[in-house]
């Protein structure tokens, strides 16, 4: 059911929803992973919502391979966020449960991200991100910085 948020928004139109969404942080060297977004041009942590039959694990396997374009071998559960409220461009609007992971293994090879999600994947420093699109992933940034 690829269209399944699509098909509940044109049901319900722009009021609140609880959706489920998956994130991960792979460090390497100190630095974290970062995508630039091909929807907005900014920069944020490799995730996304969970499809209607999946388990959360599939949604960060799937996820991070559209968004970092790298296969995950190994990761580690560290923190449900719930507090993250977002109104869209349109006017929908969502409160997000996101079970957040540290991928602490990939699979060798080169990145091969989905370009219609990722225009860019580069590691950054903590201390010189740039700029962050959605607070909620400069929230988590903070957190995850306080595990290295």
């Amino acid at each position: 059911m690829a269209n399944y948020i699509k098909d509940i928004r044109a049901k319900v139109g722009h009021m609140p929803l609880i959706m489920v969404g998956v994130g991960a942080a792979y460090i390497k060297d100190k630095k974290v992973l970062l995508q630039e977004r091909a929807d907005t041009g900014g920069w944020g942590l490799p995730g996304g919502y969970m499809e209607y039959g999946e388990t959360i694990e599939e949604t960060l396997k799937r996820e991070f391979k559209e968004d970092a374009g790298l296969e995950i071998v190994s990761y580690k559960f560290l923190k449900n966020f719930d507090q993250e409220f977002f109104t869209y461009p349109n006017g929908d609007q969502t409160q997000v449960l996101t079970p957040f992971y540290l991928v602490t293994q990939v699979k060798d090879g080169p990145a091969d991200y989905d370009q219609a999600e990722t225009t860019a994947i580069d590691f950054f420093d903590f201390d010189q991100l740039p700029d962050i699109h959605f607070e909620s992933h400069r929230r988590i940034l903070n957190y995850v910085k306080t595990l290295v």
